[in-house]
């Protein structure tokens, strides 16, 4: 009997970031599971550099767009030009590059699987979140816009809208040190806890599984409740 994700096995999956946010789990989990990594550390700032990505790596079956910078803590107020280009430099700016340079070569394949690695943010209200929450929210259109359009060409295009899971980036020991955030965890996570890198991995796995064929330009939270 086969099982969700055997059909990684050989594929090419092209990885983001691969050194930051959730790359390392990401590249060690989808080679566990037989995949081909390709994994790329270079800073995704703009278009160009989800292109270059893309041309670098060839073939290209499964496109992980793993995207993050740690968010700001602005109030609204606050907010300057400069921070706003930049979270929207690293975490929106990249993506049409990526798309741009990675679907031609799936649609003409008639197959092929994005996964976004996104925030759940975009779908709740946090105080001093503005321009995070708006890169992540627009994301989320892109990839509903986006999956909806290439869907009929045998591309899955989707999105991972997690929270509290377990990550240097945003989540790292001295952040669970404290016991403002664990009052917190309690408070607003139904799950109790942190999600952990490789259930999220896991969850990545899953979208990009040939198995798997029926979820098409959804951002799907992974928040242990505190969305749903």
């Amino acid at each position: 009997m086969s099982r969700i994700g055997d059909s990684l096995a050989g594929k090419r999956v092209l990885i983001t970031q691969a050194d930051n946010f959730m790359g390392p789990v990401l590249c060690e989990t989808f080679a566990a599971h037989g995949a081909q990594v390709i994994a790329d550390t270079r800073t995704m700032n703009g278009a160009q550099a989800g292109e270059t990505a893309v041309r670098e790596a060839g073939r290209v079956d499964v496109l992980i767009a793993n995207l993050g910078i740690p968010a700001p803590s602005t109030r609204v107020a606050d907010v300057t030009d400069a921070e706003w280009r930049e979270v929207f430099t690293h975490i929106v700016d990249p993506m049409p590059g990526l798309f741009r340079a990675v679907l031609p070569q799936m649609v003409e394949r008639g197959e092929g699987k994005i996964v976004v690695m996104g925030s759940a943010t975009a779908f709740r209200g946090q105080k001093r979140t503005s321009t995070y929450s708006a890169a992540r929210g627009a994301q989320v259109a892109y990839v509903r816009a986006v999956g909806t359009e290439v869907a009929p060409q045998g591309v899955r295009v989707n999105l991972i809208a997690q929270n509290f899971v377990e990550s240097p980036m945003y989540y790292g020991p001295e952040v669970q040190a404290l016991p403002a955030f664990q009052e917190r965890l309690r408070r607003e996570v139904p799950a109790g806890r942190l999600g952990t890198p490789k259930e999220d991995a896991l969850f990545a796995v899953f979208l990009a599984s040939s198995e798997v064929e029926f979820f098409v330009g959804q951002s799907i939270p992974f928040a242990g409740g505190w969305v749903s």
